[in-house]
C-alpha cells in the first residue's frame, strides 16, 4: 500500500444485496505530515468508520472506529497519525438495520464502534485489519454487513418510499403531500422519520437540498444558479445553509478534480 502523504481510497460498489442500505463503499489509507481539520458536511445518509491506527477527533471526541446517524449540521474532525480501514455510507435503513436503535438515539451524534455495535463491530475491525489487500477488506466488509443487516429490524416500505420520493425531488416536496399519499397524519408521519430516520421530514428534506446545491456547486454551477434550482429563496438563504450544514459557504465550494477509479470484484 502506498506511503505517500494524504488520502488514498479505493471504492468498491456494493453488491446488489447490499445497495437498498449500502451506497458506498471505500477502503482507505491517510496519513498526513501534519494534523489537518475537516469540516464534514451533513449528508442525507449515516457514515460508519471501520478504521484502526491513530485515533482522530470527531465531534470533539477522540476516536478510531466509530459510526452515528444523519445530522442537520456539519462536524468537525481532526486527522493526526496515520489511519486505515472501511468507511461505510448507509442509507437512514440501512443504519437503522444494523444499528438496530430508533434513529432518533443517534442524530448528530458520533459513537464508538464498541459502544454502537458492541463485540460485532470491534470483531469487524480486528477482521479488517488483519486482511492485507483492499480489495480482501471491501469484500469482507461487504459480506460481514449483509450478514448483519439481513439479522436486523425489519422495516415496512412506507418510509423507504417516502425517502425516495424526497430525493428524487431534491428535498422540495411539499411534507403534506407525503402524507397525504401513505394516508397518514403529520404526527404519524414525523414519528415514523424519527425512529427510520433520526430527522423529521421537514428537516431531512432540507439536508436533501443542502446535498443537491454542494453537488451543483462542485460541478461548476454558480452560486445563484444552484440556489434558484434548488429552490432556496435567495442567495442569501443558500449561504446561511451552508454555513449550518457545511461549515463553509457556497464560494468557497469548487469543481473536485478527478476521483480515483473504484474498485470492482466478484462477491
Amino acid at each position: 500500500m502506498s506511503v505517500r502523504p494524504g488520502p488514498v481510497m479505493v471504492e468498491a460498489v456494493p453488491s446488489a444485496a447490499l445497495r437498498p442500505y449500502v451506497t458506498r463503499l471505500c477502503a482507505y489509507r491517510e496519513h498526513y505530515a501534519a494534523p489537518v481539520t475537516r469540516s464534514e458536511t451533513a449528508m442525507p445518509g449515516a457514515v460508519l468508520i471501520l478504521a484502526f491506527g491513530a485515533p482522530m477527533e470527531a465531534d470533539g471526541q477522540r476516536v478510531t472506529a466509530f459510526g452515528g446517524g444523519l445530522g442537520d449540521r456539519f462536524t468537525v474532525t481532526r486527522t493526526a497519525g496515520p489511519a486505515e480501514g472501511v468507511e461505510v455510507f448507509l442509507t437512514p435503513f440501512g443504519a437503522r438495520r444494523l444499528y438496530g436503535l430508533p434513529m432518533r438515539h443517534l442524530t448528530n451524534r458520533v459513537v464508538p464502534v464498541a459502544d454502537l455495535l458492541g463485540r460485532w463491530g470491534e470483531l469487524a475491525v480486528e477482521r479488517l485489519a488483519a486482511t492485507a489487500s483492499w480489495r480482501g477488506r471491501l469484500a469482507l466488509a461487504d459480506r460481514l454487513l449483509r450478514e448483519r443487516i439481513a439479522a436486523g429490524p425489519v422495516l415496512g416500505p412506507e418510509l423507504p418510499w417516502a425517502w425516495a420520493r424526497l430525493l428524487e425531488s431534491g428535498g422540495r416536496l411539499a411534507v403534506s403531500s407525503l402524507a397525504e399519499s401513505l394516508g397518514w397524519s403529520h404526527r404519524h408521519l414525523v414519528a415514523r422519520f424519527h425512529d427510520q430516520v433520526g430527522l423529521p421530514p421537514k428537516t431531512a428534506a432540507r439536508v436533501i437540498r443542502f446535498g443537491r446545491a454542494l453537488r451543483l456547486l462542485r460541478s461548476g454551477t454558480a452560486p445563484a444558479e444552484a440556489a434558484a434550482e434548488c429552490g432556496f429563496y435567495d442567495q442569501a438563504h443558500l449561504n446561511r445553509e451552508f454555513r449550518v450544514l457545511g461549515g463553509t459557504t457556497p464560494g468557497q465550494i469548487r469543481p473536485r478534480p478527478g476521483a480515483v477509479a473504484g474498485a470492482s470484484w466478484a462477491p
